[in-house]
């Protein structure tokens, strides 16, 4: 009788350790998209932004490195969706722009 006591009790344990773990990970990327949107959006006149020429949109930089159709979006230090704003690693705690660009683009693989 013990033993059956005992399974069922870590049967009770076991679903709400799976439960609390799955809610954990629900409730974090919630918070991690939240935080994304909530990020200041980059400024050219940013000096990190000046020194690695960042542009808000691709089509007016005048750089000659960069090359027709690259853009943050499909950069590999861009983390964002594929239009409005979002983190990059090279501007941490600040959003870019899916159309922007600098001079460290380097294309996704």
């Amino acid at each position: 009788m013990s033993h059956e006591k005992d399974i069922e009790s870590r049967r009770r344990f076991l679903k709400a350790a799976a439960g609390t773990a799955a809610a954990a990970l629900v409730v974090g990327g919630l918070s991690r998209r939240a935080r994304a949107a909530d990020l200041p959006h980059l400024a050219e006149s940013d000096p990190t932004a000046k020194a690695l020429g960042y542009v808000e949109d691709a089509s007016k930089t005048t750089d000659s490195k960069h090359k027709a159709g690259d853009a943050c979006a499909n950069c590999q230090f861009y983390s964002g969706g594929p239009t409005g704003f979002g983190p990059c690693q090279l501007f941490p705690g600040k959003a870019v722009s899916a159309k922007g660009w600098c001079v460290s683009h380097a294309k996704k693989a």
